[in-house]
């Protein structure tokens, strides 16, 4: 089985190669080969996962090394995978939930002209992403981490024509480059202090390493992890992102680039369980971020960023999670997977309401749309449920051990944690029902004359309302885009309780990630009945703000933190204060110093002896008459001071 391992990355590489050079012999059948060999993806790792059933759960990982990448004394690199239960639960997601956004964007792109090069983009993204949660080793990890971000600016920018889209893709690579430079330290720190960056010997060895070595190398893989997974203070480019085509927001949220971050901090659990002060500020982003998402969700009338904002949110909860330690490994690993199902759900929705509707995204120019797309109002109304935590659904079971587990940490810092685990729930509930309300119910808005959206005012309105289109005519979509909705709303429905039952996913990931029990100051119980209730606090809030009353067309100017939340609570004015103004400064003031001070030093020292060689040059003319007149005063000198010396 082992010798299979490689498959999972080299069916979509393949594929990748193939779609991308085979040419425009292809355009007519590629999309089904990159969807074919994603699917094959997922059959290698599905009978992957029936054989490590048949382990014992200590004896469930597998290894395969294809070959000795760097062998060179006192620096070995190698090419080799390590299947776990960690990397086994990542395989599955990324394959099935790929595979299906595949599918659906054989009716999505249909029409467009670059489908070809799309689908082999998107094999690109599922062959990076699986290297990443595959490698056996942190170097190895890192080539797949590069790749994601690789695939990821060329999935973003595929309408490279419009230049918000070109712009985006470069602002998620830049932003990505800062996360990577973290990454790449860390591995630097890990050789350094233990002769290897191999998963097994640096995680077996962690214990040995001073806490101030391991608190440098947590740090720094926290960095990469803002950076790949949105967080706090890299999240800027996630909202950007949304230039991209529907189903590349569908697998950058829900499978791939923003859950490396959630993987590369459980799977160095050992480092981090040995540092508590990097614990901490894992902890710290994880709870900041939760809640600067949440904010960021409830201002946008752009569904899909909206659904960014979301996902900023709940990747945030997950980050928050692991940074618990053993007390929250697995349940950071449990929503991340409740949250693909659902989070893919809700985006393939959104998509499908665009291809309804001229491809609009201002929810303000939708309403009552559930009686045109019955499937996608069900569809997307389950992911709905499942995001804000309704009983017995997946969101309900996930969520809700993070909220146990945060409670858990104990003394005033487990109150704290609670308190805004329970406050990101009912947020999440409030903008969850807002998009939810305008999107699906009340009046048919797009009946109306548009106006710029306050999310995007240098847009123009839409295409119909300039006239090529008198008014939109939502419809349901076709099939092959409503099939893999259906599939992802079973999963949101019904993963959780599959999960939570007889406690089998934590079971599943204890040999890897470790567990232990939290002692909570307040029962199960408890934390369920307030979970419940902040949900229906958002809920209502919600209703009572969308639900009574008519949605105006413009959004009012609102209070300040509604402006600033518009505004993404004012990330890229920070980023540009910071970082490029700070940038721009710090670069004319090196370029000053450098031509005032390091010039002015190089310069002027030649000048002064310029300027001395050529006064000196002046007593070597050449004339007999000088040279008798300079030897006569000279003579002259020493016989005075010769003179001189007698007298005294």
């Amino acid at each position: 089985m082992e010798s299979m391992i490689g498959l999972l990355v080299g069916v979509p590489l393949l594929g990748a190669a193939v779609l991308l050079c085979g040419g425009r012999r292809l355009d007519r059948s590629g999309h089904w080969l990159g969807t074919l060999l994603a699917a094959a993806s997922f059959a290698i790792g599905a009978v992957l996962f029936f054989s490590m059933l048949g382990e014992d759960a200590e004896h469930r990982a597998m290894h395969s090394k294809l070959f000795s990448w760097v062998p060179v004394e006192g620096f070995q690199a190698d090419v080799a995978f390590q299947l776990d239960q960690l990397s086994m639960t990542f395989v599955l997601l990324i394959t099935g939930v790929g595979t299906l956004i595949h599918l659906y964007s054989v009716g999505y792109m249909e029409h467009d002209p670059g489908r070809r090069r799309f689908f082999g983009y998107l094999n690109l993204f599922l062959a990076a992403m699986l290297l990443l949660v595959l490698a056996d080793n942190y170097l190895l990890l890192y080539v797949g981490w590069e790749g994601v971000g690789l695939a990821s600016y060329l999935l973003i920018g595929f309408w490279q024509h419009k230049p918000t889209a070109a712009t985006a893709a470069k602002k998620a690579f830049l932003v990505n480059r800062v996360g990577d430079a973290g990454l790449a330290i860390a591995i630097f720190l890990m050789f350094t202090t233990f002769g290897t960056f191999a998963f097994a010997p640096v995680l077996s060895s962690a214990g040995e390493a001073s806490e101030g070595k391991l608190t440098a190398i947590g740090l720094m893989l926290l960095l990469a992890a803002c950076g790949k997974s949105a967080q706090v203070p890299l999240q800027s480019w996630l909202g950007d992102a949304m230039e991209g085509p529907t189903p590349v927001s569908a697998l950058i949220h829900a499978a791939t680039m923003v859950t490396a971050g959630v993987y590369l901090i459980t799977r160095s659990g050992a480092v981090f369980n040995g540092a508590p002060d990097a614990q901490l500020v894992v902890v710290v982003v994880g709870a900041v971020t939760l809640l600067f998402g949440a904010l960021v969700g409830c201002a946008k009338d752009d569904i899909k960023k909206a659904l960014a904002g979301s996902t900023m949110s709940q990747i945030g909860y997950m980050i928050l999670a692991a940074g618990l330690g053993p007390i929250g490994y697995a349940f950071a690993i449990m929503h991340l997977v409740t949250h693909g199902f659902f989070k893919a759900g809700l985006f393939l929705g959104a998509g499908s309401v665009m291809h309804g509707m001229n491809d609009e995204v201002d929810m303000r120019r939708y309403g009552g749309l559930r009686k045109y797309m019955p499937v996608t109002f069900v569809t997307f109304g389950l992911g709905y449920l499942a995001i804000i935590g309704f009983p017995g659904l997946s969101g309900f079971f996930s969520k809700d051990q993070i909220i146990e587990a945060a409670f858990a940490k104990g003394g005033t810092e487990g109150w704290i944690l609670g308190a805004v685990t329970l406050l990101g729930a009912a947020i999440t509930a409030y903008y969850m029902t807002r998009v939810m309300l305008m999107t699906f119910f009340g009046e048919e808005r797009w009946r109306k004359a548009a106006t710029p959206s306050p999310d995007r005012p240098d847009v123009e309105p839409a295409a119909e309302t300039r006239g090529e289109h008198a008014e939109p005519h939502p419809h349901e979509s076709p099939k092959i885009m409503t099939i893999p909705m259906i599939v992802l709303a079973f999963g949101s429905v019904f993963a959780g309780g599959l999960f939570k039952a007889g406690e089998s996913f934590v079971n599943w990931l204890e040999p890897v990630t470790a567990f232990e029990h939290g002692h909570s100051p307040v029962s199960a119980a408890t934390v369920t009945t307030a979970t419940v209730v902040a949900l229906v606090i958002g809920v209502g809030a919600a209703w009572f703000q969308y639900g009574r009353k008519p949605v105006p067309a413009v959004a009012p100017r609102g209070n300040l933190l509604t402006r600033a939340a518009r505004r993404d609570l004012l990330q890229d004015d920070f980023n540009h204060v910071v970082l490029v103004s700070g940038g721009t400064h710090l670069t004319r003031s090196l370029v000053y110093v450098d031509h005032k001070v390091v010039d002015g030093a190089v310069n002027g020292t030649a000048a002064t002896f310029g300027g001395l060689s050529g006064r000196l040059r002046r007593l070597q003319n050449g004339f007999a008459r000088s040279y008798a007149v300079s030897m006569f005063g000279g003579a002259a000198v020493l016989i005075a001071a010769t003179l001189l010396m007698r007298a005294v």
